[in-house]
């Protein structure tokens, strides 16, 4: 069966971490599938939406601020732990997501690595850029994370990443997540997923 859902998705991002624990609810009820795509959002960013950047420089940015009370709350209505920003915050995410482009193949696992690093990182406050912490994120999974810190290094998986990052943007992406129903119907984040499960049930 081929998968409606496609969830881009960098493992920095809060508002992704909602989404991806809210999303299998939505699958659940449509019966649709979802194929899941791990992207660089930096890369994102950096092509595409920069503004980003500068609202975080300013300190008395009040959606910004707004934005983290907002955030809670949708945690806590997901009932997903958010301990966050961490000392990590902003994380770099590059070894992280090439963990993910390494288990891109095996979507089971890639769901289940994905689903142990939020944990790590939104919960237990755990550096996401450690390799380290990766591979124990992993092992906990029951995958093998020294395989997974010798795979993010290689050149295919690097070049995966970046491959995925380039058609995200390519289709209109600007961060994560980005999801798209049926192909070009596209989404954006963890609010959008009542439009999500409405343009399923078309």
């Amino acid at each position: 069966m081929t998968a409606r859902v496609e969830f881009f998705f960098d493992l920095s991002s809060p508002w992704t971490c909602l989404a991806f624990n809210n999303l299998p609810d939505v699958l659940e009820r449509t019966g649709a599938t979802a194929v899941y795509r791990p992207i660089l959002v930096g890369g994102v960013f950096n092509a595409v939406n920069p503004a980003v950047y500068v609202a975080r420089e300013q300190a008395d940015n009040r959606r910004l601020q707004h934005s983290w009370k907002v955030l809670n709350d949708w945690a806590r209505l997901a009932g997903v732990p958010m301990n966050f920003p961490s000392q990590w915050h902003p994380a770099k995410s590059i070894t992280a997501m090439r963990f993910c482009c390494a288990l891109e193949e095996d979507q089971a696992a890639l769901v289940r690595f994905a689903r142990g690093a939020f944990a790590s990182y939104f919960d237990r406050q755990e550096n996401l850029d450690d390799p380290g912490v990766l591979a124990a994120v992993a092992d906990a999974e029951g995958l093998d994370g020294a395989a997974l810190v010798a795979a993010a290094g290689s050149d295919p998986v690097k070049a995966r990443l970046r491959t995925n990052t380039d058609e995200v943007i390519a289709r209109g992406g600007y961060g994560s997540p980005t999801i798209f129903v049926d192909k070009d119907d596209m989404y954006f984040g963890n609010d959008q997923l009542p439009l999500v499960e409405a343009a399923l049930a078309r």
